[in-house]
């Protein structure tokens, strides 16, 4: 059972809105994406989208993209991103999944085996260039959103398991100071957390390794539409 990433996928099936405008590398990066994952992939594997699947703004119009996703080969695990205004209402979400590899995180985790899966979106961190006073309080709500997710993660948990975190916005800054996201994965020994977020020229190194964990950068421009394997 391997695991692999990818994240912004950025899909606008009922939400028209074409990602060439942020670069020729964008030209039908679906199918890129997907060509990559038949390559990679097989049932058993598990893929996790670490958030904005999708610009559409209702549930409809989201669950149109996700079932772009069925049929391709392994679990699906997803967070909600920063854009995925049509996620809104878990309960909801999870009786409309497409199917049954579909697995969507809130404030809770997931088990294949001895891998466990927990994430949540995330924020601004301090000492990000866009971070200022107003950030504060959803950067603390995401925080305590991972203690919950956390909390779930311990009933679970038997001597053994691997601990992967999703995060959709970086856990920390360029500048490299710890934030609460990263104390509370270093309290909670998870192995790899892995994120997305950033496009385009913004500069943050694709793998980084901080308190014996490693942080995998995984949007899938930064990567060239291709999943990377994360175990």
């Amino acid at each position: 059972m391997n695991v692999f990433s990818i994240s912004d996928l950025h899909l606008s099936g009922k939400n028209a809105k074409p990602m060439e405008v942020f670069g020729a590398g964008w030209e039908n990066h679906f199918e890129k994406i997907k060509c990559d994952w038949l390559k990679k992939v097989s049932d058993e594997d598990i893929v996790l989208i670490c958030g904005d699947t999708s610009w559409g703004i209702t549930l409809e119009e989201g669950l149109f993209d996700l079932v772009s996703l069925k049929g391709l080969p392994g679990r699906k695990v997803f967070i909600r991103g920063n854009h995925d205004y049509w996620w809104n209402g878990i309960t909801k979400l999870r009786r409309a999944a497409p199917d049954e590899t579909f697995f969507f995180l809130q404030n809770d985790c997931v088990k294949f085996g001895n891998i466990i899966i927990c994430g949540s979106r995330g924020w601004t961190c301090p000492g990000s260039a866009d971070y200022t006073a107003n950030d504060e309080k959803l950067y603390l709500r995401e925080a305590e959103r991972f203690s919950l997710c956390f909390k779930e993660v311990e009933k679970i948990r038997a001597e053994g398991d691997r601990l992967i975190v999703m995060i959709h916005y970086p856990p920390f800054s360029l500048k490299g100071k710890d934030t609460l996201f990263t104390q509370l994965f270093k309290e909670q020994r998870a192995e790899k957390v892995v994120f997305g977020h950033l496009h385009g020229e913004a500069f943050f190194p694709l793998k980084t390794f901080r308190d014996g964990i490693e942080y995998v950068l995984t949007s899938c421009d930064k990567v060239g539409f291709a999943l990377q394997k994360i175990l």
